[in-house]
């Protein structure tokens, strides 16, 4: 690029690119249970450090047809607890039709029905059809290996591939990684693995001393980890969609 084309971007006032973030989903079964806000408060206050304004998507995948509720004061009430709304999944149309109205952004569930199959439900002659050829790139990157201590208020996200850490990690750090996350040490605050789901990622550290650890988005919070795994070798993962941990055979 010429320094002419340099300095003609620079005077650009913004620049518009691609990226990805990792976001938790509130599945919402019962929006309307007097429950429903109670449960969640508890929760949040699990690891306030870790859902405090923190991203998240509604989905509404599992409500009725005939559900009925204000979802602009729903909204405003998940808000209330420390959690900002961003996008919708799924619900039926009354419903999609109020999160647009109230700012939230549609966002991909996987395959999207035809109308026809959602109304009468799937063509029986489709089954006889040959199905399209997929092609999928397979991208595999090299384990992000770091060596120093991870220090408080560092992100550290390993894209496609594992991460490992040689050292210890401080209390409000956060490790990211498409796949498995490796610590040779104490691994104290957020530790997630399988960030875009990956469901056979595991988490593997020397000392398990973290606020937070998960797996494919399932989570679990230092209240429930148990003295069994606290501060000593472990493996995180997932069977049957429950995060599971098991003692690290170390020799």
């Amino acid at each position: 690029m010429s320094s002419a084309s340099q300095v003609a971007e620079r005077d650009v006032p913004f620049q518009l690119r691609g990226n990805s973030f990792t976001m938790m989903v509130l599945k919402v079964h019962a929006p309307a249970s007097p429950d429903f806000f109670t449960q969640l408060n508890i929760k949040v206050r699990q690891a306030p450090n870790f859902f405090r304004n923190a991203p998240v998507v509604l989905d509404f995948d599992d409500l009725p047809e005939s559900v009925v509720f204000d979802l602009g004061a729903f909204v405003a009430q998940v808000r209330a607890h420390h959690l900002l709304p961003v996008g919708f999944q799924g619900g039926p149309r009354p419903v999609q039709e109020a999160a647009l109205a109230v700012g939230l952004t549609p966002m991909p569930t996987g395959r999207v029905a035809k109308l026809e199959e959602v109304v009468k439900g799937p063509d029986p002659r489709a089954a006889s059809a040959a199905a399209p050829q997929i092609m999928v790139e397979v991208v595999h990157r090299p384990a992000m290996v770091v060596t120093e201590p991870v220090r408080s208020g560092t992100q550290i996200y390993a894209e496609k591939s594992d991460l490992i850490i040689t050292a210890s990690v401080s209390p409000g750090a956060e490790l990211l990684a498409d796949g498995n996350i490796h610590v040779y040490g104490a691994l104290r605050g957020r530790a997630l693995a399988g960030v875009s789901g990956d469901a056979t990622a595991r988490i593997f550290c020397h000392s398990l001393e973290a606020e937070v650890v998960s797996v494919a988005g399932v989570y679990r919070v230092s209240e429930d980890i148990g003295s069994d795994f606290f501060k000593k070798p472990v493996q995180v993962f997932l069977r049957d969609g429950v995060l599971r941990m098991e003692p690290l055979k170390t020799a």
